[in-house]
């Protein structure tokens, strides 16, 4: 065959698999969001089904024949092509593939499945005792899973290096262990800087606030910041997440409390950041394993950077605070933009990791992270992990959570994924997420001024251009040396938190 024939055949193919996927997607969509409990078992059954389907035509050999044939041709072009890309990333794909058995993938799925169902009846009971049998397996899964991969890369030094590298290509336990290691280092004198100083008073943020205003307003705020719902949509779930069903088909979910205000807003802006960077993506590139985001960490550095370095910035509340007023006039009486702003800016440790201050934030990641290598390594029990998770939450954040609802019931990670390799890529998203909108205010001066006046169009442009574009062409190192012009780097980071904290606090 020709290269034009051997690439045809080759896009067809994967054309296949991403629809397979795209369709299970639209079933775990639906799982989360509409399906009666009633549907649970079919639905784990159908899922499954999908799952060793596109697992079995990625491990088929002609991939990896074809792949054979066109990596000489590939290899002369330029790297950054989206041809050399794609023969580049599916080769990595087929590869670590066709280490788990086909049989092995419909089993984790159809578990992972019932697992998920018994999470969403499980946490607003309190009844971490009915899903621990389920948790135990998952863990039993997750270990095998790894196991898997030994041998696989040279650069394996830790028995669950595989599970981090499957989120974050390149890298590994010790490399997040002293990523970690350096930000606590500058986290936890900081966190002690503030609580030093008065509280903010965050009352503003609690009161009657009807879902539908929320709603409304929400909505407002993401179409200006260039979420697209003509190709995407917003609906209701335990667990707020994004999903993306197909070319032009981009979905969000979150959840509200009438009682309190900033979790609605702040779900609905983190989960427009993760959708406007799927819809970003260069349609050519769809149907291939290119067309999704870079890495779990690049994704999570979109949706905390519109989240939060534009959602919880002074410029944004500037022009934005009038509307919701507008929206909820008697429960903002007197309030004006000034103390609203430093509300939604409050500082203080919390049990729930979704509602943690930006400074706090990143230690709820690190007790994940800990006792998830702990239970992976036999070192910790599941049916030990609630007491575990209490003594972490004590002496981390001082703040002990009064039921495994809200303690380790409350992330949706361990109940509806493998464990391992998730938690790691919320932190490393933080750390991006300055570095880009650092780089993003170096070319846009007038950035403040843009927030200010409402107009997003700048910023969602320059990230297009330097990020979403380019989908898994690149590396989550390659796309933030491309963009920034320097290694990834915790002191962007560090430096945005102890500006705008140490005005917030005085320090």
């Amino acid at each position: 065959m020709s290269i034009e024939a051997d690439l045809a055949e080759l896009k067809t193919r994967l054309q296949e698999i991403d629809d397979l996927q795209s369709t299970s997607a639209v079933l775990g969509w639906d799982q989360a969001v509409y399906m009666p409990p009633g549907g649970a078992a079919a639905r784990g059954r159908q899922s499954a089904l999908l799952s060793r389907l596109s697992h079995e035509r990625m491990t088929d050999p002609a991939i990896g024949q074809l792949l054979d044939a066109l990596t000489p041709w590939a290899a002369a072009l330029d790297p950054d092509s989206d041809e050399a890309s794609l023969i580049r990333v599916t080769r990595r794909d087929h590869d670590r593939a066709t280490r788990v058995p086909s049989a092995f993938v419909q089993r984790v799925s159809a578990h992972l499945a019932a697992s998920y169902h018994a999470w969403e009846r499980a946490r607003p009971a309190n009844d971490f005792a009915s899903v621990r049998p389920f948790l135990e397996t998952t863990v039993a899964l997750s270990r095998a899973y790894a196991g898997y991969y030994e041998g696989f890369n040279p650069a394996y030094t830790h028995p669950f290096d595989a599970l981090i590298d499957l989120a974050e290509e390149g890298m590994t336990v010790a490399g997040v262990r002293a990523l970690f290691d350096e930000l606590r280092a500058g986290l936890v004198p900081l966190l002690a800087q503030i609580r030093t100083r008065p509280e903010i008073d965050d009352g503003c943020l609690k009161g009657d606030f009807p879902e539908e205003a929320q709603r409304a307003f929400g909505e407002a705020v993401i179409r200006a910041y260039g979420y697209d719902f003509t190709r995407g949509r917003q609906d209701k779930t335990a667990h707020p997440f994004m999903t993306k069903l197909g070319l032009g088909d981009v979905r969000i979910t979150t959840r509200f409390k009438t009682d309190d205000l900033s979790e609605g807003l702040f779900s609905t802006l983190h989960e427009a950041g993760h959708a406007m960077y799927e819809q970003g993506i260069a349609d050519e590139l769809d149907g291939t394993p290119l067309f999704s985001g870079a890495t779990s960490g690049v994704h999570e550095s979109q949706s905390r950077l519109w989240e939060n370095l534009v959602g919880r910035s002074r410029p944004f509340w500037r022009h934005y605070y009038g509307a919701l007023q507008s929206a909820f006039p008697a429960q903002l009486n007197g309030v004006d933009d000034e103390t609203f702003y430093r509300a939604v800016n409050r500082v203080s440790p919390s049990l729930i990791r979704t509602d943690a201050d930006e400074v706090t934030y990143n230690l709820h990641i690190m007790l994940r992270f800990d006792l998830e290598l702990a239970l992976l390594d036999g070192s910790l029990a599941v049916a030990d992990l609630p007491e575990a998770w209490r003594e972490r939450m004590r002496s981390d954040l001082g703040v002990v959570p009064p039921d495994d609802t809200d303690g380790a019931l409350q992330d949706v990670h361990w109940f509806g994924g493998l464990v391992g390799g998730a938690f790691q890529s919320y932190t490393l998203g933080n750390i991006m997420s300055a570095q880009f909108f650092a780089a993003a205010r170096r070319d846009l001066p007038d950035l403040d001024g843009s927030t200010a006046s409402g107009s997003f169009g700048d910023l969602k442009g320059w990230l297009t251009a330097h990020v979403y574009r380019h989908g898994r062409k690149f590396t989550a190192p390659e796309i933030v040396m491309r963009a920034c012009g320097e290694p990834m780097s915790i002191a962007p980071y560090m430096a945005y938190l102890r500006a705008k904290y140490g005005a917030l606090y005085g320090l």
